[in-house]
Protein backbone atom coordinates (compact mmCIF):
# COMPACT_ATOMS: atom_id res chain seq x y z
CA UNK A 1 0.00 0.00 0.00
CA UNK A 2 0.97 3.51 -0.57
CA UNK A 3 -0.34 6.86 1.26
CA UNK A 4 -0.64 10.00 -0.43
CA UNK A 5 -1.52 12.81 2.21
CA UNK A 6 -2.56 15.56 1.40
CA UNK A 7 -1.46 18.18 4.41
CA UNK A 8 -3.20 21.97 5.17
CA UNK A 9 -0.67 23.85 6.83
CA UNK A 10 -3.14 26.46 7.84
CA UNK A 11 -5.82 23.69 9.97
CA UNK A 12 -3.02 21.31 10.68
CA UNK A 13 -4.88 18.97 8.94
CA UNK A 14 -4.56 15.93 6.53
CA UNK A 15 -6.38 14.03 4.88
CA UNK A 16 -4.76 10.40 3.02
CA UNK A 17 -5.32 9.00 -0.66
CA UNK A 18 -4.35 5.11 -0.24
CA UNK A 19 -3.41 3.18 -2.73
CA UNK A 20 -4.47 -0.33 -2.74
CA UNK A 21 -3.88 -1.82 -5.79
CA UNK A 22 -2.23 -1.41 -9.17
CA UNK A 23 -5.26 0.79 -10.56
CA UNK A 24 -7.74 1.20 -6.59
CA UNK A 25 -7.60 3.73 -3.86
CA UNK A 26 -9.15 4.99 -0.74
CA UNK A 27 -9.48 8.04 0.35
CA UNK A 28 -9.67 8.96 4.46
CA UNK A 29 -11.41 12.35 6.08
CA UNK A 30 -11.44 14.37 2.36
CA UNK A 31 -12.53 18.14 2.85
CA UNK A 32 -14.47 19.94 0.82
CA UNK A 33 -11.72 20.86 -1.73
CA UNK A 34 -11.71 17.30 -3.67
CA UNK A 35 -10.41 18.64 -7.05
CA UNK A 36 -6.67 17.76 -5.90
CA UNK A 37 -7.70 14.17 -4.24
CA UNK A 38 -9.37 13.75 -7.94
CA UNK A 39 -6.70 14.93 -9.94
CA UNK A 40 -3.68 13.34 -7.63
CA UNK A 41 -5.68 9.73 -8.65
CA UNK A 42 -6.06 11.03 -12.20
CA UNK A 43 -2.22 11.13 -12.34
CA UNK A 44 -1.47 8.14 -10.69
CA UNK A 45 -4.33 5.87 -13.02
CA UNK A 46 -5.82 4.96 -9.88
CA UNK A 47 -9.95 5.27 -9.24
CA UNK A 48 -10.74 6.21 -5.60
CA UNK A 49 -12.89 3.07 -4.87
CA UNK A 50 -14.24 3.93 -1.30
CA UNK A 51 -14.40 6.86 1.06
CA UNK A 52 -14.02 6.80 5.31
CA UNK A 53 -14.73 9.12 7.61
CA UNK A 54 -13.68 8.80 11.32
CA UNK A 55 -15.96 11.30 12.85
CA UNK A 56 -17.91 14.47 12.15
CA UNK A 57 -15.38 17.37 11.64
CA UNK A 58 -15.13 20.35 13.70
CA UNK A 59 -12.79 22.42 11.05
CA UNK A 60 -13.61 22.20 7.49
CA UNK A 61 -16.74 21.11 5.71
CA UNK A 62 -16.19 17.30 4.81
CA UNK A 63 -15.65 16.63 1.01
CA UNK A 64 -17.33 13.42 0.79
CA UNK A 65 -20.90 14.30 -0.32
CA UNK A 66 -19.46 16.03 -2.83
CA UNK A 67 -17.75 12.97 -4.13
CA UNK A 68 -20.67 11.27 -3.34
CA UNK A 69 -22.31 13.55 -6.52
CA UNK A 70 -18.98 13.46 -8.71
CA UNK A 71 -18.01 9.62 -8.63
CA UNK A 72 -21.03 8.07 -6.86
CA UNK A 73 -19.03 6.58 -3.61
CA UNK A 74 -21.04 6.48 -0.62
CA UNK A 75 -18.74 7.48 2.19
CA UNK A 76 -18.21 4.92 5.19
CA UNK A 77 -19.35 6.89 8.28
CA UNK A 78 -19.98 6.03 12.09
CA UNK A 79 -23.46 5.15 12.71
CA UNK A 80 -23.60 6.76 15.89
CA UNK A 81 -23.06 10.14 13.91
CA UNK A 82 -26.44 10.05 11.90
CA UNK A 83 -25.40 11.55 8.83
CA UNK A 84 -28.23 12.52 6.68
CA UNK A 85 -27.12 12.05 3.43
CA UNK A 86 -26.32 8.74 1.53
CA UNK A 87 -23.59 6.95 3.44
CA UNK A 88 -22.81 3.18 4.85
CA UNK A 89 -22.52 3.09 8.74
CA UNK A 90 -19.99 1.48 10.39
CA UNK A 91 -19.61 0.77 14.15
CA UNK A 92 -16.31 -0.44 15.83
CA UNK A 93 -16.14 -4.23 15.19
CA UNK A 94 -17.13 -4.12 11.42
CA UNK A 95 -14.66 -5.35 9.30
CA UNK A 96 -14.67 -5.74 5.43
CA UNK A 97 -12.12 -6.16 2.80
CA UNK A 98 -11.93 -3.93 -0.45
CA UNK A 99 -9.21 -5.42 -3.10
CA UNK A 100 -7.90 -7.62 -0.86
CA UNK A 101 -7.08 -5.02 1.66
CA UNK A 102 -8.45 -5.80 5.33
CA UNK A 103 -10.11 -2.84 6.90
CA UNK A 104 -11.24 -2.81 10.77
CA UNK A 105 -13.29 -0.47 12.32
CA UNK A 106 -12.33 -0.01 15.32
CA UNK A 107 -14.39 2.17 17.82
CA UNK A 108 -12.38 5.07 19.20
CA UNK A 109 -15.01 7.75 21.12
CA UNK A 110 -13.58 11.29 23.14
CA UNK A 111 -12.44 13.57 20.47
CA UNK A 112 -16.54 13.17 19.05
CA UNK A 113 -18.90 10.69 20.60
CA UNK A 114 -19.07 9.17 17.50
CA UNK A 115 -15.79 8.70 16.42
CA UNK A 116 -14.14 5.73 14.84
CA UNK A 117 -11.02 4.45 13.39
CA UNK A 118 -10.08 2.46 10.22
CA UNK A 119 -6.67 -0.17 9.99
CA UNK A 120 -6.16 -1.43 6.79
CA UNK A 121 -4.21 -4.47 6.46
CA UNK A 122 -2.60 -5.96 3.18
CA UNK A 123 -2.32 -9.30 2.92
CA UNK A 124 1.44 -9.41 2.31
CA UNK A 125 4.26 -8.63 5.33
CA UNK A 126 3.60 -5.28 5.86
CA UNK A 127 2.52 -3.16 8.75
CA UNK A 128 -1.31 -2.22 8.92
CA UNK A 129 -2.09 1.35 9.13
CA UNK A 130 -4.05 2.88 11.47
CA UNK A 131 -6.41 5.99 10.36
CA UNK A 132 -6.81 7.61 13.66
CA UNK A 133 -8.64 10.74 12.75
CA UNK A 134 -8.11 12.81 16.22
CA UNK A 135 -8.15 9.80 18.52
CA UNK A 136 -4.89 9.19 18.62
CA UNK A 137 -2.43 11.89 17.17
CA UNK A 138 1.63 11.98 17.25
CA UNK A 139 2.48 13.72 20.47
CA UNK A 140 -0.92 14.01 21.91
CA UNK A 141 -5.09 13.37 20.83
CA UNK A 142 -7.93 15.81 19.75
CA UNK A 143 -9.57 18.22 22.24
CA UNK A 144 -12.94 17.22 23.27
CA UNK A 145 -14.75 20.33 24.01
CA UNK A 146 -16.26 21.32 20.70
CA UNK A 147 -19.56 19.57 21.26
CA UNK A 148 -20.84 20.60 23.92
CA UNK A 149 -19.52 21.78 27.50
CA UNK A 150 -22.48 19.60 29.00
CA UNK A 151 -20.16 16.83 27.13
CA UNK A 152 -16.61 17.70 27.81
CA UNK A 153 -16.17 15.33 30.86
CA UNK A 154 -17.95 12.37 29.29
CA UNK A 155 -15.73 13.01 26.41
CA UNK A 156 -12.50 13.19 27.88
CA UNK A 157 -13.14 10.30 30.06
CA UNK A 158 -13.84 7.99 26.52
CA UNK A 159 -10.83 9.76 25.79
CA UNK A 160 -8.52 8.15 27.92
CA UNK A 161 -10.72 4.62 27.90
CA UNK A 162 -10.01 5.11 23.70
CA UNK A 163 -6.43 5.94 24.65
CA UNK A 164 -6.19 3.03 26.82
CA UNK A 165 -7.55 0.53 25.23
CA UNK A 166 -8.72 0.98 21.73
CA UNK A 167 -5.36 0.57 19.81
CA UNK A 168 -3.95 -2.33 22.44
CA UNK A 169 -4.46 -5.06 20.28
CA UNK A 170 -2.16 -3.36 17.45
CA UNK A 171 1.61 -3.91 17.20
CA UNK A 172 4.21 -1.63 17.70
CA UNK A 173 5.11 -1.57 14.09
CA UNK A 174 1.57 -0.37 13.18
CA UNK A 175 1.75 3.29 11.37
CA UNK A 176 -0.24 6.10 12.43
CA UNK A 177 -2.02 8.30 10.17
CA UNK A 178 -4.21 10.99 12.38
CA UNK A 179 -6.01 13.54 10.74
CA UNK A 180 -5.40 16.30 13.21
CA UNK A 181 -1.89 17.40 13.86
CA UNK A 182 0.78 20.26 14.60
CA UNK A 183 -1.10 23.66 14.44
CA UNK A 184 -5.05 22.49 14.76
CA UNK A 185 -7.36 24.16 17.10
CA UNK A 186 -8.72 20.65 17.56
CA UNK A 187 -5.37 19.54 18.65
CA UNK A 188 -3.99 19.18 22.52
CA UNK A 189 -0.30 18.53 22.54
CA UNK A 190 0.52 17.97 19.37
CA UNK A 191 3.83 17.58 17.87
CA UNK A 192 5.38 19.26 14.81
CA UNK A 193 5.59 15.86 13.21
CA UNK A 194 2.15 14.26 11.01
CA UNK A 195 3.08 10.50 11.23
CA UNK A 196 4.39 8.08 13.83
CA UNK A 197 4.10 4.35 14.84
CA UNK A 198 1.93 3.51 17.43
CA UNK A 199 5.80 1.54 19.18
CA UNK A 200 6.98 5.61 19.43
CA UNK A 201 3.94 6.86 20.91
CA UNK A 202 3.94 4.20 23.44
CA UNK A 203 7.16 5.19 24.26
CA UNK A 204 6.96 9.07 24.12
CA UNK A 205 3.01 10.27 23.78
CA UNK A 206 2.38 11.66 27.65
CA UNK A 207 -1.24 10.78 27.15
CA UNK A 208 -0.77 7.07 27.15
CA UNK A 209 1.42 7.41 30.38
CA UNK A 210 -1.80 8.10 32.37
CA UNK A 211 -3.27 5.87 34.64
CA UNK A 212 -5.89 7.61 36.51
CA UNK A 213 -8.77 8.54 34.68
CA UNK A 214 -10.37 11.11 37.29
CA UNK A 215 -6.75 12.93 36.75
CA UNK A 216 -6.82 12.88 32.52
CA UNK A 217 -10.52 14.26 32.90
CA UNK A 218 -9.50 16.78 35.35
CA UNK A 219 -6.46 18.09 33.49
CA UNK A 220 -6.72 17.32 29.77
CA UNK A 221 -9.10 19.99 29.02
CA UNK A 222 -7.40 22.50 30.43
CA UNK A 223 -4.59 22.31 27.51
CA UNK A 224 -6.99 22.97 25.29
CA UNK A 225 -6.25 26.40 22.82
CA UNK A 226 -8.72 28.60 21.49
CA UNK A 227 -11.70 27.45 19.58
CA UNK A 228 -12.26 29.16 16.57
CA UNK A 229 -16.05 30.70 16.52
CA UNK A 230 -16.73 28.64 13.55
CA UNK A 231 -15.93 24.73 15.02
CA UNK A 232 -19.35 25.02 16.20
CA UNK A 233 -21.54 25.14 13.12
CA UNK A 234 -19.13 22.44 11.61
CA UNK A 235 -20.41 19.57 13.02
CA UNK A 236 -24.44 20.08 11.88
CA UNK A 237 -23.02 20.77 8.47
CA UNK A 238 -21.38 18.22 8.12
CA UNK A 239 -24.12 15.67 9.75
CA UNK A 240 -26.71 16.94 7.09
CA UNK A 241 -24.56 17.05 4.54
CA UNK A 242 -23.19 20.34 2.58
CA UNK A 243 -24.80 21.86 -0.48
CA UNK A 244 -22.95 21.12 -3.55
CA UNK A 245 -20.23 22.94 -5.22
CA UNK A 246 -22.26 23.67 -8.22
CA UNK A 247 -24.95 25.17 -6.07
CA UNK A 248 -23.17 27.87 -4.53
CA UNK A 249 -22.55 30.79 -7.01
CA UNK A 250 -18.92 32.99 -7.87
CA UNK A 251 -18.84 36.10 -6.60
CA UNK A 252 -19.02 38.56 -9.44
CA UNK A 253 -16.48 41.53 -10.26
CA UNK A 254 -17.92 44.59 -9.08
CA UNK A 255 -17.13 48.14 -10.27
CA UNK A 256 -15.46 50.16 -7.66
CA UNK A 257 -18.97 52.10 -7.01
CA UNK A 258 -21.22 48.95 -6.97
CA UNK A 259 -18.66 47.67 -4.95
CA UNK A 260 -18.85 50.68 -2.58
CA UNK A 261 -22.68 50.43 -2.19
CA UNK A 262 -22.43 46.55 -1.23
CA UNK A 263 -20.01 47.64 2.01
CA UNK A 264 -23.12 48.57 4.49
CA UNK A 265 -24.59 44.94 4.11
CA UNK A 266 -21.58 42.68 3.91
CA UNK A 267 -18.33 42.79 5.19
CA UNK A 268 -15.18 43.41 3.38
CA UNK A 269 -12.42 40.97 3.33
CA UNK A 270 -8.77 42.56 2.21
CA UNK A 271 -6.54 39.54 1.60
CA UNK A 272 -3.30 41.58 0.63
CA UNK A 273 -0.12 41.23 2.06
CA UNK A 274 -0.12 43.46 5.22
CA UNK A 275 2.28 46.14 4.11
CA UNK A 276 -0.55 46.70 1.12
CA UNK A 277 -3.34 46.71 3.09
CA UNK A 278 -1.44 49.15 5.54
CA UNK A 279 -0.39 51.62 3.18
CA UNK A 280 -3.70 51.93 2.15
CA UNK A 281 -6.99 50.09 2.30
CA UNK A 282 -11.04 50.80 2.33
CA UNK A 283 -12.34 52.03 5.71
CA UNK A 284 -14.02 49.15 7.63
CA UNK A 285 -11.67 46.79 5.67
CA UNK A 286 -10.96 43.28 7.55
CA UNK A 287 -7.27 42.57 6.32
CA UNK A 288 -6.87 38.85 6.72
CA UNK A 289 -3.60 38.28 4.37
CA UNK A 290 -3.52 35.37 2.40
CA UNK A 291 -1.48 32.57 3.95
CA UNK A 292 -1.79 29.28 5.18
CA UNK A 293 -4.10 30.15 8.20
CA UNK A 294 -6.67 32.27 5.85
CA UNK A 295 -9.66 29.57 6.34
CA UNK A 296 -9.14 29.68 9.96
CA UNK A 297 -9.31 32.99 10.74
CA UNK A 298 -11.94 34.21 7.99
CA UNK A 299 -14.31 31.37 9.67
CA UNK A 300 -13.43 32.73 13.17
CA UNK A 301 -13.84 36.21 12.90
CA UNK A 302 -16.65 36.43 10.40
CA UNK A 303 -20.40 35.04 11.30
CA UNK A 304 -21.27 31.87 8.72
CA UNK A 305 -23.61 33.67 6.16
CA UNK A 306 -22.64 37.34 6.08
CA UNK A 307 -21.87 38.71 2.86
CA UNK A 308 -18.47 39.09 1.73
CA UNK A 309 -16.95 41.27 -0.45
CA UNK A 310 -12.98 40.55 -1.41
CA UNK A 311 -10.14 43.11 -1.98
CA UNK A 312 -7.60 40.86 -3.70
CA UNK A 313 -3.83 40.74 -3.65
CA UNK A 314 -1.60 38.08 -5.60
CA UNK A 315 -3.83 34.61 -4.73
CA UNK A 316 -6.29 34.22 -7.52
CA UNK A 317 -9.51 34.19 -6.79
CA UNK A 318 -10.42 30.86 -7.25
CA UNK A 319 -7.84 29.98 -4.33
CA UNK A 320 -9.48 32.68 -1.72
CA UNK A 321 -13.14 31.03 -2.44
CA UNK A 322 -12.00 27.69 -2.39
CA UNK A 323 -10.27 28.44 1.18
CA UNK A 324 -13.39 30.46 2.29
CA UNK A 325 -15.67 27.14 1.16
CA UNK A 326 -13.49 24.89 3.11
CA UNK A 327 -14.83 26.93 6.23
CA UNK A 328 -18.77 26.92 5.38
CA UNK A 329 -18.04 30.83 3.93
CA UNK A 330 -20.61 30.58 0.86
CA UNK A 331 -22.34 33.79 0.26
CA UNK A 332 -19.96 35.87 -2.32
CA UNK A 333 -21.26 39.14 -2.61
CA UNK A 334 -18.19 40.02 -4.85
CA UNK A 335 -14.52 41.23 -5.72
CA UNK A 336 -13.48 44.51 -6.72
CA UNK A 337 -12.40 44.10 -10.15
CA UNK A 338 -9.08 46.74 -10.51
CA UNK A 339 -8.02 45.85 -7.37
CA UNK A 340 -7.38 49.17 -4.74
CA UNK A 341 -5.82 50.85 -7.64
CA UNK A 342 -8.89 51.35 -9.27
CA UNK A 343 -10.52 52.51 -6.19
CA UNK A 344 -8.01 55.32 -5.52
CA UNK A 345 -8.29 56.23 -9.32
CA UNK A 346 -12.18 57.04 -8.37
CA UNK A 347 -11.29 59.11 -5.58
CA UNK A 348 -13.56 56.77 -3.01
CA UNK A 349 -11.65 57.06 0.32
CA UNK A 350 -9.06 55.36 1.84
CA UNK A 351 -7.35 54.89 5.38
CA UNK A 352 -3.40 54.18 6.02
CA UNK A 353 -2.33 51.71 9.78
CA UNK A 354 1.33 53.36 11.15
CA UNK A 355 3.25 50.64 11.75
CA UNK A 356 6.21 52.06 14.30
CA UNK A 357 9.53 50.28 15.33
CA UNK A 358 10.77 49.68 19.13
CA UNK A 359 12.28 52.73 19.43
CA UNK A 360 8.73 55.14 19.16
CA UNK A 361 6.50 52.02 20.44
CA UNK A 362 9.09 52.35 23.88
CA UNK A 363 8.52 56.42 23.29
CA UNK A 364 4.48 56.05 23.28
CA UNK A 365 4.40 53.68 25.97
CA UNK A 366 5.95 55.74 28.39
CA UNK A 367 3.34 58.55 27.21
CA UNK A 368 0.66 55.57 28.42
CA UNK A 369 -0.08 53.99 25.30
CA UNK A 370 -1.72 50.54 25.88
CA UNK A 371 0.23 47.72 24.68
CA UNK A 372 -2.03 44.81 23.47
CA UNK A 373 -1.05 41.32 22.66
CA UNK A 374 -3.17 39.37 19.95
CA UNK A 375 -1.24 36.18 20.53
CA UNK A 376 -2.37 33.08 22.47
CA UNK A 377 -1.86 32.55 26.23
CA UNK A 378 0.93 29.94 25.71
CA UNK A 379 2.53 32.20 23.37
CA UNK A 380 2.08 35.20 25.93
CA UNK A 381 3.92 33.21 28.49
CA UNK A 382 6.93 32.99 26.74
CA UNK A 383 7.98 36.22 26.65
CA UNK A 384 6.09 39.91 26.14
CA UNK A 385 6.26 43.67 26.44
CA UNK A 386 5.82 44.71 29.81
CA UNK A 387 2.55 45.62 30.94
CA UNK A 388 1.10 44.50 27.37
CA UNK A 389 -2.57 43.27 27.42
CA UNK A 390 -2.93 39.55 26.03
CA UNK A 391 -6.13 39.71 24.57
CA UNK A 392 -6.40 37.13 21.57
CA UNK A 393 -6.97 37.60 18.25
CA UNK A 394 -10.25 35.30 18.04
CA UNK A 395 -11.26 37.16 21.24
CA UNK A 396 -10.94 40.30 20.12
CA UNK A 397 -14.55 40.83 18.15
CA UNK A 398 -16.26 40.35 21.73
CA UNK A 399 -13.30 41.90 24.37
CA UNK A 400 -13.62 45.73 23.15
CA UNK A 401 -15.24 47.11 26.19
CA UNK A 402 -11.55 45.58 27.84
CA UNK A 403 -9.29 48.09 26.40
CA UNK A 404 -9.20 51.35 27.82
CA UNK A 405 -10.51 54.08 26.03
CA UNK A 406 -8.47 57.34 25.21
CA UNK A 407 -5.30 55.97 25.30
CA UNK A 408 -3.71 55.18 21.94
CA UNK A 409 -3.31 50.90 21.40
CA UNK A 410 0.07 49.31 19.96
CA UNK A 411 -0.91 46.29 18.93
CA UNK A 412 1.55 43.25 18.16
CA UNK A 413 1.69 39.60 17.62
CA UNK A 414 5.14 37.06 16.09
CA UNK A 415 5.28 38.81 13.03
CA UNK A 416 2.53 41.32 12.05
CA UNK A 417 0.05 39.77 10.42
CA UNK A 418 -2.54 39.02 13.42
CA UNK A 419 -1.89 42.27 14.82
CA UNK A 420 -2.98 43.59 11.42
CA UNK A 421 -5.97 42.01 11.48
CA UNK A 422 -6.42 42.99 15.25
CA UNK A 423 -5.80 46.76 13.92
CA UNK A 424 -8.44 46.26 10.97
CA UNK A 425 -10.87 45.02 13.96
CA UNK A 426 -10.21 47.89 15.82
CA UNK A 427 -10.85 50.26 13.57
CA UNK A 428 -14.16 49.14 13.10
CA UNK A 429 -14.96 49.79 16.50
CA UNK A 430 -13.49 53.50 16.50
CA UNK A 431 -10.31 52.55 18.15
CA UNK A 432 -7.15 54.30 16.89
CA UNK A 433 -4.19 51.43 17.22
CA UNK A 434 -1.05 51.43 15.11
CA UNK A 435 1.47 47.99 14.75
CA UNK A 436 4.46 47.39 16.31
CA UNK A 437 6.61 46.62 13.03
CA UNK A 438 7.95 42.90 12.76
CA UNK A 439 6.05 42.15 15.38
CA UNK A 440 7.46 40.03 19.52
CA UNK A 441 10.22 39.00 17.20
CA UNK A 442 11.56 42.34 16.29
CA UNK A 443 10.81 43.98 19.49
CA UNK A 444 13.68 41.06 21.23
Amino acid sequence: MKVIPFVHEGLGNSSYLVQISERSAVLIDPDRGVGRYLREAEARGLRIVEVLETHLHADFVTGSRELLELVGIEPHASLAGRVRFPHRGVEGGDAFVLEGVGVDVIGSPGHTPEHVSYTLQAPRAEPPLLFSGGSLIVGGAARTDLVSPDLTEELTRLQYRTLKHAFAGLPDETVLYPTHGGGSFCSAGASSERTSTLGHERASNPLLTFTDEDGFAGWFPTTFPGAPEYFFKMRPINQAGPRLRREIADPPPLSPVNFNALISSGTVVDTRAIHEYQRSHIPGALSIAFRPSFATWLGWLVEIGTPLLFVLGDEPLDRVVEESLLVGQENFAGWLDGDMQAWERDGLPTRKTRSIGPDEVKRLLRDGAVALDVREPSEFETGHLDHAMNLPLGKLVRSRDVIPDGAPVIAYCGHGERSTTGISLLERSGVEAWNLEGGYEEWR
